[in-house]
């Protein structure tokens, strides 16, 4: 068990590391997106670049968090689902989850800098709760439609992600996997620190997309 949750934990780090929104502008605009706006390699940032990057950064980071834990869930059905250890199968998912999600805060391929893990959070906790994901996504948009910061919307999704998603695990997920969604989004509201001094002061930027 431990060898696998080592080795699921590691292959979720690597992929949440790579900077997808950072290779996108690199190649299609020739610049780093360190440089330009908040200097965040998330979608959000890489938008005010140009949106279809951002779009595309948004997917792809998402899809890392997720084929973390696709893996991880592989892994556990061929390793522990007929022993003794199955029960322990949340741990090695909620172990991916966060770890797919740290990766991307401090990335192995940064010198360990990274984004703020919204999009990865988001793809990995759609392969653990789906439905709970549909419902935050909804809630993420009514607060961007309405404020248009995106800061906003992550902060307040991140904070009430961990209660909806306790209502779409099962019982036997609910004790090991929940902590780790908890810490999860905790993680998340950690790194927006500088926005919510922003928010708080009036001086965070709106995001405003234009075509380019």
């Amino acid at each position: 068990m431990l060898i696998n949750l080592v080795v699921a934990s590691v292959i979720a780090f690597l992929l949440g590391s790579i900077p997808f929104g950072l290779i996108l502008v690199r190649i299609f605009r020739g610049i780093d997106v360190r440089h330009t706006g908040s200097g965040n390699i998330g979608s959000a940032n890489v938008a005010r670049v140009a949106p279809a990057l951002g779009a595309w950064t948004l997917v792809l980071d998402s899809a890392k968090g997720y084929v973390a834990v696709v893996v991880a869930k592989a892994m556990a059905a061929e390793k522990l689902a007929t022993t003794v250890e199955s029960r322990y199968i949340p741990l090695l998912i909620g172990a991916s989850v966060f770890f797919a999600v740290f990766g991307h805060m401090f990335s192995v391929f940064l010198k360990g800098k990274g984004g703020k893990g919204v999009a990865t959070a988001m793809g990995a906790f759609l392969a653990v709760a789906p439905l709970g994901v549909l419902i935050i996504a909804v809630c993420y948009v009514l607060i961007y439609a309405a404020s248009h910061y995106t800061s906003l919307a992550s902060i307040i999704s991140a904070a009430i992600f961990p209660a909806i998603a306790a209502f779409c695990l099962s019982p036997t997920e609910r004790p090991m996997l929940l902590p780790f969604i908890a810490v999860t989004c905790l993680l998340i509201i950690l790194k927006h620190h500088q926005n919510i001094r922003r928010l708080l002061s009036g001086t965070e930027n709106r995001l405003e997309l234009k075509h380019r």
